[in-house]
């Protein structure tokens, strides 16, 4: 085969793993002492609001600040003693009993894709690298249960940072497309095309090893090991009903659709609990538009009263299961907003303080860490970067923060660097 063919076919592979997302084998590099540390999460759901959400509007109001910084919603009492929500999220401080809120996260990057990349990564980004994001590693790390994908992402993912960064390509999301909210959404190629009969399916797989063979001298390259992978797992995947049956929303009753919320961000979370709790261990659920700069007051409620009441519904559906125990929840966003409203009424981007919110999985019920200062400007006590959140979920899923893992050229990159668990979250 020519050279220019046989690169073709090498890159139309790489194409196909990243596309959708299967995935390789766990690394067996360590450093130092072997790991031995016991998972407390199965799973993880990771709700990432895109565009930058307003800790003063969400999870950190300050109802006794001026104006100008309490902003135009109010707040009500929430269910850890004391502690009060934005009044957008009236659902979820009902349930706030069930979770950890940190109010003390902090970063130096007020861009957005810096910003993404930090709390996707638990990296500051680097001119010379893009580091894997949590998901990746984790698909990396623990690979695939139960024939599903281990790394999900619902809808596609739009941020570069929720990929494999010096990963292989095989450690990629499968990428759900389409809105789970509308009544004809199907996940496409599950299933294998009814004109193709067992026989034929055969010959095609037996083809494909085949013209895989005709190239020992790339077996080592991405391109080559991604896509066998591929291949190998969208076979389990086609042949196991159990897995395709896990991205059948339809199967759910309609009183369940209804808890959270007819709309692409409801739908994806209730595809996100099904495949939890089939199989899959890592699912992100992304949902933009928070970069509000302009006329906040206007434009955040129908959004957060979107997460509202899916994140509500979520958590009660986990809990009521006996999911939640196993299965952590985090809520992100790239950075917060300023502390004061600007002249047009909205908010600027803000990364020296802002939220997240952490749940099950080994996290206190209840509880909330640090905090910011009155004004929402600063971290006021126990301040968590990024790193340290991404040492404490890989922890809580038995992976060791402190191990290394393989960039190209077989260098070894710190999993976690200068990141400690955030012990004081912890159950």
């Amino acid at each position: 085969m020519q050279d220019s063919t046989r690169r073709e076919f090498l890159n139309r592979s790489a194409v196909a793993g990243i596309g959708l997302g299967l995935f390789g084998k766990p690394s067996p590099l360590r450093a130092g002492v072997p790991w031995r540390g016991e998972p407390k999460a199965k799973a993880v759901i990771q709700l990432h609001l895109e565009g930058g959400l307003s800790h003063l509007d969400a999870f950190d109001p300050k109802p006794d600040a001026p104006v100008e910084v309490r902003g135009p919603f109010g707040s009500v009492k929430s269910k850890i003693d004391g502690e009060r929500l934005s009044a957008l999220l009236a659902r979820t401080a009902e349930v706030a009993d069930k979770v950890t809120l940190v109010r003390s996260l902090t970063h130096t990057e007020a861009d957005h894709d810096r910003a993404a990349h930090s709390v996707l990564t638990g990296y500051q980004p680097s001119p010379a690298i893009t580091y894997p994001s949590f998901g990746a590693v984790v698909a990396h790390e623990l690979g695939v249960r139960n024939d599903l994908p281990p790394y999900v992402v619902v809808p596609a993912a739009n941020s570069i940072f929720l990929g494999t960064g010096y990963l292989s390509a095989g450690n990629a999301p499968f990428a759900v497309g389409g809105n789970p909210a509308n009544d004809k959404f199907r996940v496409r190629d599950l299933a294998a095309a009814k004109e193709i009969d067992d026989a034929r399916r055969e010959r095609r797989r037996q083809l494909l090893h085949d013209l895989d063979a005709r190239f020992p001298e790339f077996g080592a390259a991405d391109a080559v090991t991604a896509s066998a992978a591929f291949y190998r797992q969208a076979w389990s995947l086609i042949e196991s009903p159990a897995a395709r049956a896990a991205f059948d929303l339809a199967a759910e009753p309609n009183e369940q659709k209804d808890r959270y919320g007819r709309n692409g961000l409801g739908m994806s979370c209730l595809l996100a609990r099904r495949l939890v709790q089939a199989g899959s261990r890592y699912i992100v659920v992304t949902h933009g538009g928070y970069d509000h700069h302009y006329q906040i007051g206007g434009n955040l409620p129908n959004r957060l009263r979107e997460v509202d009441q899916a994140l509500a519904a979520l958590l009660a559906d986990l809990d009521a299961s006996g999911l939640l125990a196993e299965t952590l929840v985090l809520v992100t966003s790239e950075f917060g907003r300023t502390p004061r409203l600007n002249g047009d009424a909205g908010r600027d981007h803000w990364s020296r303080v802002f939220s997240c919110v952490l749940a099950g999985g080994g996290i206190k019920r209840g509880h909330v860490h640090g905090s910011s200062n009155s004004s929402g400007a600063e971290p006021e006590t126990d301040p968590v970067r990024p790193a340290d959140l991404a040492a404490t979920v890989f922890t809580l899923l038995g992976i060791d923060p402190q191990k290394k893992l393989l960039a190209p050229g077989d260098r070894p990159i710190d999993l976690v660097r200068d990141g400690s668990v955030i012990q004081g979250v912890l159950l």
